[in-house]
């Protein structure tokens, strides 16, 4: 325990260093508000750029990454894509659209790339090397086998005897929602990447999915987990009282 607590002092401070760190990551948190009113101001791309490198940090099933963010900046593409939102305010008045697109093609991409980073670097063990390549191998089988459509009717046999297997990623649906799942762990570190650079989105789920795909040119297969909506409040955005659930009524302790 020792030896942890030197590492951590050594590379994050002390106590009261992650006093601060933890204050800030509140005020970030509790500033991250789903604003629908923008002030149309443009943005510079470095700070979006800044928000987007933050956001593939985010963690994924088995590291497979299996999305792509279109950064729909272009005042003819932005229009377009904020129409097929429905018009929404936050679309409309943004400064900048962000689509988050899954699909299990984006994972077999990134295994291809990350199969190449393990044989070439020289940063891992030959232990972890061996570790990696095996989970390549395992994780692009999965991405082989578990789209094809073979396995609907037998997902849809097992849910309907075990709701808890909805989630399992077999057959197409199913592996498209897998691929979303980790998408949005990008989407959320989007919003609060956002607010810690002063800026400000709203997540949007209510947009017609078939006019939006055409609209980014996307392939049969691909989804679009989410849209978000980029840009600086008005002074006038209504922002209401926040309310949450009790922790007593969303926090099982077991």
């Amino acid at each position: 325990m020792r030896a942890i607590q030197q590492f951590r002092e050594a590379d994050w401070g002390t106590g009261e260093a992650w006093d601060e760190r933890w204050d800030a990551f509140q005020q970030v948190n509790r500033e991250r508000r789903a604003v629908r009113d923008f002030d149309e101001s443009p943005i510079a791309d470095e700070d979006v750029e800044a928000i987007l490198s933050e956001a593939l940090l985010a963690p994924s099933s088995g590291n497979s990454q299996p999305y792509v963010i279109h950064w729909l900046r272009e005042p003819a593409m932005k229009a377009a894509a904020a129409a097929a939102c429905q018009n929404q305010r936050a679309a409309r008045s943004a400064s900048t659209l962000l689509a988050f697109v899954c699909a299990s093609r984006f994972a077999l991409e990134t295994t291809a790339m990350f199969r190449s980073y393990v044989e070439s670097t020289a940063e891992l063990s030959e232990k972890s090397r061996e570790y990696h390549l095996k989970e390549l191998k395992t994780g692009r089988l999965f991405l082989r086998i578990a789209p094809s459509a073979i396995w609907s009717p037998l997902h849809f046999l097992l849910t309907a005897l075990f709701p808890s297997l909805t989630l399992a990623p077999l057959g197409p649906a199913a592996v498209r929602n897998w691929a979303v799942r980790s998408a949005l762990f990008a989407a959320q570190t989007t919003l609060l990447g956002a607010s810690a650079r002063g800026l400000d989105t709203c997540p949007m789920e209510g947009f017609h999915a078939r006019k939006l795909a055409r609209i980014l040119g996307l392939k049969r297969g691909d989804v679009i987990a989410l849209v978000v909506a980029l840009g600086r409040r008005r002074p006038d955005a209504r922002i209401e009282p926040r309310w949450r659930r009790p922790f007593e009524a969303a926090v099982q302790v077991r």
